[in-house]
């Protein structure tokens, strides 16, 4: 399974690819899509880059199913108000690519990769080298998209798991109310 991590920032989205084939994983891309206001861009022109630059990530690697990073609420409403937007940028650029997605929050990342839910950046960055055998760190950001790769591998497995033993009913009440499942 080819899973493509995107770590939404309205300035620095990052992505990541791993192949997924049972317990053994594989590096296969990373990087960002930056955008800037001090290019004099808008924000809906801002969004637009990020969406297109999604879009030809989709097209370059095939991935079978995408992973987005659900926001945390911030200190300041004006950013976590962007960040939103960014995200729902995303969000909309994988559906429109034929995606399915799945979504984590930073502690659920940050659990599955580094084993506790509060490791920095530079653990994560090391952890997501360890665990994809890569030459070097990756960006904060790549490292954070590969580290939903690596996390929603591990679920897969869990659940394809589960699924032998006993499938799993969707449940048609209190949808919202243990989460997201679409």
């Amino acid at each position: 399974m080819r899973i493509l991590g995107i770590d939404p920032g309205l300035q620095c989205t990052g992505f990541g690819v791993v192949d997924s084939a049972g317990a053994a994983l594989h590096y296969v891309a990373s990087g960002t899509i930056q955008t800037s206001p001090k290019d004099g861009a808008l924000l809906p022109e801002r969004l637009k880059i990020l969406f297109d630059g999604i879009g030809e990530v989709v097209k370059r690697y095939q991935p079978e199913v995408a992973v987005c990073e659900i926001v945390f609420v911030n200190v300041n409403p004006q950013a976590t108000l962007l960040l939103g937007q960014a995200r729902g940028c995303c969000v909309t650029a994988l559906v429109a690519n034929g995606l399915a997605v799945a979504e984590y929050t930073a502690l659920q990342l940050k659990k599955a990769v580094a084993g506790h839910g509060h490791a920095d950046k530079a653990q994560m960055q090391e952890m997501v080298k360890r665990l994809l055998q890569l030459p070097g760190l990756p960006g904060k950001d790549a490292a954070d998209a590969l580290g939903l790769c690596i996390t929603h591998a591990q679920v897969a497995r869990s659940v394809a798991a589960i699924n032998k033993v006993s499938p799993l009913q969707a449940r048609t009440h209190a949808a919202y109310k243990g989460g997201r499942s679409y």
